[in-house]
């Protein structure tokens, strides 16, 4: 998979560039790069931003060099191009899940009060990652590199592990422990230990729906 990253800020990327996303890299299953689209602006100062057309507060990112940029990546059109905005739809593991499945994924990250609306025009789709405001779109892209890079087929050692996590399914993660047995007087569940994965397993899924009835009800399909 390539990501393509458009961003005033290529260092804010640093944090994510470890463990399973580092893997990923050296192991050539990602390749990821970051790209200032301030060194494509035609302004002399290299501003990005003007004044917002009819007046009003704050400045307003400029549609010249956000695709000038975009027409500099090798084979853009075929990319799956995403803007990070408020306006966007709430991000959760299923569009993870479909993310994942693109070989070549583009990622505008929005700065100062917004975008120039003909921005929107070159790209597939907005994703928020929920309804509060961020700085910049660079956090979110960040959200949505991790979250679909480990769906890579390789970068997590074991699959059983994906099928399981929380959000699959539209439940939340079953319980799990490990050793001690016994805590405090707070004990693993002797059906844990038994032995019989068949009757583990069903026990699991039980307390997958038990959890997410008692924490996150709007996920279950009623």
């Amino acid at each position: 998979m390539r990501i393509d990253v458009l961003t005033l800020f290529p260092n804010a990327f640093s944090s994510i560039d470890i463990s399973l996303m580092k893997k990923a890299k050296d192991n050539n299953m990602v390749n990821i790069n970051y790209i200032d689209f301030r060194k494509f602006s035609t302004f002399k100062n290299k501003n990005v931003d003007d004044t917002p057309c009819g007046g009003g507060a704050g400045q307003v990112i400029c549609v010249q060099p956000v695709v000038d940029c975009l027409r500099s990546i090798p084979n853009y059109e075929k990319a799956y191009k995403i803007i990070t905005a408020p306006r966007g739809s709430t991000y959760n593991q299923n569009k993870c899940v479909s993310l994942s499945k693109y070989e070549h994924i583009i990622i505008l990250c929005g700065r100062y009060d917004g975008f120039d609306e003909r921005i929107y025009d070159y790209f597939d789709e907005s994703i928020s990652i929920g309804n509060f405001i961020l700085s910049g779109g660079e956090l979110v892209a960040c959200v949505i590199i991790d979250s679909v890079v480990r769906l890579i087929n390789g970068v997590i050692g074991n699959s059983v592990s994906l099928v399981n996590e929380s959000f699959e399914n539209d439940l939340l993660s079953h319980p799990i422990y490990t050793r001690p047995i016994d805590f405090e007087g707070k004990n693993v569940p002797k059906i844990l230990l038994s032995g019989n994965h068949e009757k583990i397993n069903e026990y699991r899924k039980q307390q997958a729906k038990i959890l997410t009835m008692k924490h996150r009800k709007d996920l279950l399909k009623l």
